[in-house]
């Protein structure tokens, strides 16, 4: 896959993908989204991927929001295709068919903070600074931040941070919630590493359903979502990878998955 402002490698069942524009910050122009989605597409149907990480190219930024000068001269129609154009590509990152990991190595404000949130899972540089400032731009976040970050940390933490557009340390996002771990920065990506090869080593089947039965069971009545628990959990008994799982652990070895 070869895109302008993307960097996509792979290493065995673990994909980095690593916004890469860093002489903006990696921040967001339609381009970035078009090959957000793109990619997305392209490699939710590969079934040797276990793992994604994302991160931003640079030490400075993850994502430091949506390209603000690209939206100067837009009219509202425009605006408004803009952030349904966001939207599209963040929602098809959150429904991979398996753990993607953000990896937050500086700035992730505005449209950044979002595509962290629309990840599995964030693990943070001790650098790290998280924010929805667009009220301070007489604009509200529009890339799904008032929709997913209230899910994950409640309405009234979500209100502060998006009624006050200020920047908040990882250690304060990690108390809020949304960030699991932070590390040092020279760490980051290391750590990043060692959890996607732990989550890889895993039956990625089984991983799928989990997620599946996580998101959308968080948005269901819990009569709704466990009735869905208990059907995903039936379907992972016609797969190979359940047999091969239970047998390891009977026969008192390290399973060997294949995603099937």
């Amino acid at each position: 896959m070869i895109f302008e402002t993307l960097l996509y490698q792979q290493n065995g069942h673990i994909g980095t993908l690593t916004i890469n524009r860093p002489q903006a910050l990696n921040s967001l122009n339609e381009q970035v989204l078009q090959e957000l989605k793109s990619f997305a597409d392209q490699i939710k149907s590969d079934n040797n991927i276990r793992v994604l990480i994302i991160t931003g190219s640079g030490e400075k930024a993850f994502v430091a929001g949506a390209d603000i000068k690209a939206m100067q001269q837009m009219t509202p129609a425009e605006a408004e295709a803009f952030s349904i154009a966001a939207q599209t590509a963040f929602n098809a990152i959150e429904e991979l068919p398996f753990a993607v990991i953000a990896a937050v190595n500086g700035f992730a404000l505005g449209g950044g903070c979002e595509l962290a949130l629309s990840c599995d899972i964030i693990l943070a540089s001790g650098k790290a600074k998280f924010g929805l400032p667009e009220v301070t731009l007489g604009l509200l976040p529009c890339f799904g931040g008032t929709q997913r970050l209230p899910r994950a940390i409640g309405l009234y933490k979500a209100r502060e941070m998006v009624f006050s557009g200020e920047f908040y340390s990882a250690e304060a996002c990690k108390d809020f919630g949304f960030v699991n771990h932070v590390f040092a920065p020279e760490e980051l990506l290391n750590e990043a590493q060692k959890l996607a090869e732990t989550i890889a080593a895993r039956g990625p089947v089984a991983v799928a359903k989990a997620k599946q039965s996580l998101n959308t069971g968080f948005e269901l009545h819990i009569t709704d979502g466990l009735k869905q628990e208990a059907a995903l959990f039936g379907e992972l008994f016609t797969t190979e990878d359940h047999n091969e799982g239970i047998g390891a652990f009977i026969e008192k070895r390290n399973p060997d998955f294949k995603g099937n």
